[in-house]
């Protein structure tokens, strides 16, 4: 029970659903970061996503831009809330994690 608990409201990170992703997108108010691996980003992925695999991101940050909006997806929540927390260690000033991931896009 406790793990479903943090998995609904991880600590320190906000969360969009993927619907609130969708308008967004649309609007063009947001930067959408795709940490799953190369393969998994070529299989099925969002227009508009750069794709910084989780294990690159430490190398890679500086290709995004930490002023505006970024939301991070992977296939589940986890990876991307991993690199959530990373990009907020690097003074990104608003990251948020795709509840659910790729597994809740439609």
């Amino acid at each position: 029970m406790i793990f479903f608990i943090m998995q609904m409201s991880p600590i320190g990170v906000k969360q969009m659903d993927t619907d609130e992703l969708r308008t967004k997108l649309q609007n063009k108010e947001v930067q959408l970061l795709d940490v799953r691996t190369e393969n998994e980003f070529a299989g099925h992925s969002i227009r508009g996503a750069k794709n910084i695999p989780l294990h690159t991101l430490k190398k890679r940050i500086i290709e995004l831009n930490p002023s505006i909006e970024t939301a991070v997806i992977c296939q589940s929540g986890m990876r991307s809330l991993k690199a959530s927390k990373l990009l907020q260690k690097h003074n990104f000033i608003n990251v948020k994690n795709v509840r659910g991931g790729m597994n809740n896009w439609k």
